[in-house]
């Protein structure tokens, strides 16, 4: 399989009911083969359940969706178990048994139903009751939050947000690009969304970025970049150990789509937003805002051959 074809065909699918986006749905598609969940943030009504739907369905996965609201209980996520008519135990298994889980508008929830998904996202195991389960192989999340400025949102917790891949900013469409929205909206019903990929060959794609290289020179950046967000006037919390190891997997995904064996310090800087922008607490942006700041580590830390 050639995973740049493998990801062009995707693509044409989801752009079926997309306009514009390209960027977010190279992403979403990043998070599908590093074999990480991704953050999807922007204001109600930009195509962020569009998009999670349609990649969904051009992959072949099993696809459920939780939507968040202030009283969502643990139960509505992970299930419970139950007597059944026999007086025996039995279970009833949550949404998040899934290939594909759309969590839509996650900073609704309430903190004891987010706590629910700790495990879940970062062991991909779901404990009910006494009894341990394993949730499907793969098993990804997409998680839609809306500004923090909108009526009933609240921050989510780092320890949360930590456990995603990425944060993908989803904005509003130019001009141009609502104009093609409104001609596929047009025409919609009559839109098939074909299966391109199936379920064996997400698995191989996930296998498969092993097989990219990454450099001396590539790690030593990343760690430096990471490092500086724990030193950075501007931050009071930096990047985990997670922020790097995200950082290697998302590049070497980034690559093998895009049909190169090795990671670049362009992949780096091309991710360093997503990785990023969910992982830092910051004290005062000075009117820079969050990406601002890391563009500002970006642009101080030497690049290897630059």
């Amino acid at each position: 399989m050639d995973p740049k074809e493998a990801y062009e065909k995707v693509l044409k699918e989801v752009k079926k009911h997309i306009a514009g986006k390209e960027d977010v749905i190279e992403l979403m598609f990043i998070s599908l083969v590093a074999n990480g969940h991704a953050l999807l943030e922007g204001v109600p009504g930009v195509a962020k359940t569009t998009m999670t739907k349609t990649l969904a369905d051009a992959v072949s996965c099993e696809f459920t969706r939780i939507q968040c609201m202030y009283d969502l209980n643990i139960k509505d996520v992970i299930g419970y178990s139950y007597l059944d008519e026999n007086n025996n135990i039995a279970l009833k298994k949550g949404p998040i048994f899934t290939n594909l889980l759309l969590i839509d508008e996650l900073n609704r929830a309430p903190p004891t139903t987010t706590t629910s998904l700790l495990e879940a996202l970062e062991e991909k195991i779901v404990t009910i009751g006494n009894e341990t389960l394993k949730l499907k192989n793969p098993f990804l999340a997409f998680a839609t939050q809306n500004p923090l400025n909108i009526e009933g949102t609240i921050p989510l917790p780092k320890v949360l947000t930590d456990r995603f891949l990425m944060r993908i900013a989803v904005t509003y469409p130019s001009e141009e690009e609502e104009q093609e929205m409104l001609r596929i909206k047009e025409k919609e019903e009559y839109i098939k969304t074909e299966k391109v990929l199936g379920i064996d060959e997400i698995l191989e794609l996930q296998k498969m970025i092993e097989t990219v290289s990454i450099s001396d020179d590539i790690i030593k950046y990343i760690t430096r970049i990471v490092n500086e967000t724990r030193n950075n006037i501007h931050i009071t919390m930096g990047g985990s150990p997670r922020a790097e190891i995200s950082f290697m997997r998302a590049g070497k995904a980034k690559a093998l789509i895009e049909g190169r064996k090795e990671v670049t310090v362009e992949d780096i800087k091309f991710l360093a937003r997503p990785i990023l922008s969910h992982r830092i607490v910051v004290r005062s942006t000075g009117g820079l805002g969050v990406n601002g700041i890391i563009d500002g580590i970006i642009a101080s830390v030497h690049a290897p051959g630059q």
